[in-house]
């Protein structure tokens, strides 16, 4: 077969390949518009089979799994998505939920609550260093809220997880967050319900022998 042929195959493929994905992108998009996210998924793996590096696509298969609760996959969507676009501080914020999902899954071990528990906190701490003018303050509400819920993991685990201090350092830092984002939204009556709770399991932490 002729070179000149052989690159004409090539480059009549990568178009047909385009285009399905081009399609099957488009599909996954309006189905996800539609509120269908199991749809969406069905259209989105199809274009991310076709290319896996393909950004949008990795984004919006994220996002689908993560509002189908398949919080696994959606972490391994967004893991992907980070890989190819280390800075994109929306990705590492869904991760994040999806995480902290997985980080109440009763079937898991405790070593592997702890795991997305923290890995919860990281990915929000690291949406912060990307995008720290966040004007919603989401960032650091979802991180109050991480940080509460590993504080509260941490006085209710037993033998070696079971650890006080980190308990009540992770309330207080649950505490802290909360009430910047209070401070900058003063009329969230919402931030202050979420800031009494932390304050709540704090004080049952210092109680607790």
């Amino acid at each position: 077969m002729k070179i000149s042929v052989i690159i004409s195959f090539l480059i009549i493929s990568s178009f047909e390949n385009s285009s399905a994905q081009n399609s099957y992108v488009k599909l996954g998009q309006q189905a996800l518009m539609n509120g269908d996210f199991k749809a969406a998924v069905a259209q989105l793996e199809k274009a991310c089979l076709i290319d896996s590096t393909n950004s949008t696509a990795l984004l919006m298969l994220g996002y689908s799994y993560y509002h189908s609760e398949n919080y696994k996959k959606s972490i391994a969507a967004y893991t992907k998505e980070i890989a190819i676009n280390p800075t994109d501080a929306t990705a590492y914020y869904y991760r994040a939920r999806a995480k902290g999902y997985m980080g109440k899954d009763n079937a898991l071990s405790a070593a592997d609550k702890e795991k997305y528990l923290l890995g919860s906190i990281f990915d929000l701490t690291k949406a912060i260093a990307i995008d720290p003018d966040d004007t919603k303050n989401k960032y650091y509400q979802v991180r109050g809220i991480a940080y509460r819920e590993y504080g509260i993991f941490k006085m209710q685990a037993t033998g070696r997880s079971y650890d006080k201090p980190r308990a009540i350092n992770s309330l207080k830092a649950s505490i802290a967050d909360l009430e910047k984002v209070l401070t900058d939204n003063p009329g969230r009556t919402d931030i202050s319900t979420l800031i009494d709770l932390s304050k709540q399991k704090l004080d049952e932490a210092f109680a607790h022998k």
